[in-house]
């Protein structure tokens, strides 16, 4: 992907108003990121769901200074991106209307490689919910080692998830509310540090993206969407 084609497709995910299903029915009527930013505000206008208000959006190249700025902290990162319509994006997230259009990873996991399991819950977990989460790891390291396992390095259930699948050999990946210049809480970096040599971290937002709380609500549904099954420990 070069990062002029790059470039329209995260400055997409930043017009005001357009969200993730307006955005590829834009791109199936146009044919591409860089084609809905060359296109005529009259003909965009024109588009179901566009009107005159989010074509004016649109023709605003604002945005695109914006991506330029994620284009190098990016590549100072060494983070992939990965396009709603690239044969490398998660198959199973590609079953959700809503899925995301842009995906930035770091770490060494591929997102379509062997089987995919959520294990999350309670920001509160008892010690008898973070003893059945290791015992769940556990026997599946067994029966199934190579097993990746999601969840969201939130406190609770989800980094004991993660602690359990590093200390039993298990691939990991966190899906972050927040862009990747940063971890939040700051106190599971060490975790997430680890995670990156054999997992993944994962997150739809840019950088410079607080942690908020709607965030979380909504890596929800990548959490569930990149799996085969989810389970929830504790709730």
């Amino acid at each position: 992907m070069s990062c002029s084609e790059l470039k329209y497709q995260i400055g997409l995910t930043l017009i005001k108003g357009i969200g993730n299903v307006l955005a590829k029915n834009l791109v199936a009527y146009v044919g591409s990121a860089e084609g809905i930013f060359r296109e005529k505000r009259q003909t965009l206008s024109k588009i179901p769901g566009i009107g005159e208000v989010l074509s004016r959006e649109i023709v605003n190249q604002e945005v695109l200074i914006r991506a330029e700025e994620e284009l190098a902290f990016i590549d100072k990162n060494g983070i992939k991106c990965f396009y709603f319509a690239d044969k490398e994006y998660p198959f199973r997230l590609k079953e959700c209307p809503d899925s995301p259009i842009m995906l930035f990873t770091k770490g060494k996991a591929k997102l379509n490689d062997g089987k995919f399991v959520a294990v999350v819950g309670t920001r509160n977990a008892t010690e008898a919910g973070k003893e059945n989460c290791r015992n769940l790891l556990s026997s599946l390291s067994a029966l199934q080692p190579q097993t990746t396992i999601v969840s969201g390095l939130a406190y609770g259930i989800d980094i004991c998830a993660h602690k359990a699948s590093l200390e039993f050999g298990l691939p990991g990946i966190a899906v972050l509310g927040h862009g990747l210049d940063r971890i939040y809480p700051s106190m599971h970096r060490s975790v997430s540090e680890k995670m990156q040599m054999d997992g993944l971290l994962v997150t739809e937002y840019l950088s410079k993206t607080n942690p908020d709380r709607q965030n979380f609500v909504q890596r929800n549904r990548i959490i569930a969407g990149l799996c085969d099954a989810l389970v929830v420990v504790e709730s």
